[in-house]
């Protein structure tokens, strides 16, 4: 798995299509092979990406960090 940091936006998980993953209790799909994560703090849908950091003018540099194996759960009631 890869988790990049877009420059100027929010850090994208790329998994594969049809993912699937818990959040709050509620079991969730991916429909795209990407999921976008807040990095401005500014999302209404936080932990996920709304587009906020384009309104808010958000700057940061771009990255990326590869991941070879994930625990079991995730602080913050995400599982993979």
């Amino acid at each position: 798995m890869k988790l990049r940091f877009r420059q100027d936006g929010p850090y994208v998980l790329d998994l594969p299509e049809g993912s699937t993953f818990r959040y709050n209790g509620e079991e969730r799909r991916l429909e795209r092979a990407k999921l976008a994560l807040c990095r401005c703090g500014g999302s209404q849908d936080k932990p996920f990406c709304d587009g906020s950091h384009k309104r808010l003018g958000f700057r940061a540099e771009e990255g990326a960090l590869l991941i070879d194996e994930l625990p079991d759960i995730v602080p913050g009631g995400l599982e993979p």
